[in-house]
């Protein structure tokens, strides 16, 4: 993918290309970005954390790393999703289901939206629970399958997905930082310290 050759090299290409960029006329059409780079860049500005894995292993690594270096190794994560919970169920991970008892939620989402670098979460992750009952640190894993351009297209999988029953308490989580009282945009947001897991399977 375009955005992950950026990130781990090719780098002189990349200016290159910048500076062809800069010498087109203001009135051609704007250049826009691939569909995972655009996500990546609104995501990391949101002040998500990013963590590209290629296989199941290096998602397992990551989520090790990311427990190291948050001094996490005695504490209880919470887990709503059994199968999420069966997936990990190596990682050595101390599970609970009880939001009081646990430092860090492990959790999937339904979408990554590409235009404003948000998370689509759904009743299928977190029940009935709202945003702010949750704990402060998030770990999502997720795959670059599940980055569509918009929040309408991300309920239309939705919808197309759970033709049965469709999930409720569907929500957005865009915040991965303190909201500055400077920005109303942000204003009474629940902001998390969130970890992006994100597995290539395209």
């Amino acid at each position: 993918m375009s955005l992950f050759r950026k990130i781990f090299g090719f780098k002189s290409k990349d200016k290159d290309e910048e500076l062809k960029s800069n010498e087109r006329s203001k009135y051609m059409p704007e250049i826009k970005l691939p569909i995972d780079e655009r996500f990546t860049i609104n995501f990391k500005s949101n002040g998500g954390k990013f963590l590209y894995c290629e296989n199941l292993d290096e998602i397992f690594q990551n989520l090790q790393n990311i427990i190291t270096e948050n001094q996490w190794e005695e504490k209880k994560v919470l887990i709503l999703d059994e199968r999420l919970q069966t997936k990990f169920k190596d990682s050595h991970l101390i599970a609970t289901r009880k939001i009081s008892e646990a430092t860090f939620f492990l959790t999937t989402c339904e979408n990554l939206i590409a235009n404003d670098g948000s998370l689509l979460i759904s009743s299928k992750q977190i029940f009935e629970k709202k945003l702010p009952e949750l704990p402060f640190n998030f770990v999502v894993f997720a795959t670059t399958s599940q980055i569509v351009e918009s929040i309408g297209e991300g309920l239309r999988v939705i919808k197309t997905k759970s033709r049965q029953k469709i999930p409720t308490n569907i929500t957005t989580i865009k915040h991965f930082k303190s909201a500055d009282e400077k920005d109303f945009l942000s204003y009474g947001s629940s902001a998390k310290n969130l970890y992006l897991l994100l597995l290539e399977d395209l």
